[in-house]
């Protein structure tokens, strides 16, 4: 039986299942402010690299309780010992490379918090510039829009303070999922609600 929200004009990306429209409907390009959201979306972004974010999605919850909830103050503190546990845990991505990454990148964003004063104050300076875009954005439109040179510049200077699988389409997708652009389809009902969003942001 379809679920409740199913005859909604959502973005072509969405998968139909009640787990993803619920993600599309009251997350994917709702602003974030909040650093330790924000520096979960970029762990997790890392994590999805060769895989679809639907297999990320449906782990979040054991990334979650596996990273002590992404708060990068205690990520940052993690030895060998919690590189081995999270090897084993069956609930998340095993992947070494990605999981020491997380815990190195959880020491540069303490870094990055204390010279910035938040993590957000920092992302939303690369806040994407969309007037040399396409003004409507289409299925087809958005399939192009891979990444944007705000994303490029974002990585280049991440990746100079040491942070790792901070490549310019990962975040781009962070940008897209943390509300630093728009891009939902112009037909998507859920368009107006992030514009609105947006312009409430405290920049």
């Amino acid at each position: 039986m379809p679920h409740a929200a199913a005859a909604l004009k959502r973005c072509s990306w969405t998968d139909g299942s009640a787990l993803y429209d619920a993600y599309h409907d009251h997350e994917w390009g709702r602003p974030v402010t909040d650093d330790v959201r924000l520096f979960e979306k970029i762990s997790l972004e890392g994590f999805q690299a060769g895989l679809s974010w639907i297999t990320i999605l449906k782990k979040r919850e054991h990334f979650r309780a596996a990273f002590d909830g992404f708060d990068f103050h205690k990520v940052a503190t993690y030895t060998q010992r919690d590189v081995a546990r999270l090897l084993e845990d069956a609930g998340i991505v095993r992947h070494r490379g990605k999981i020491e990454a997380v815990i190195h990148n959880a020491g540069r964003a303490i870094e990055l918090q204390r010279e910035a004063g938040t993590l957000a104050r920092y992302f939303w300076q690369y806040e994407v510039d969309v007037s040399k875009r396409p003004r409507t954005l289409t299925a087809d439109v958005l399939r192009g829009l891979t990444t944007a040179p705000e994303a490029i510049a974002l990585s280049k200077d991440l990746k100079k303070r040491g942070w790792k699988f901070v490549g310019p389409t990962t975040l781009y997708a962070f940008m897209q999922a943390m509300g630093l652009v728009n891009d939902h389809q112009h037909d998507c009902f859920a368009r107006k609600p992030v514009d609105d969003a947006r312009k409430e942001v405290s920049r």
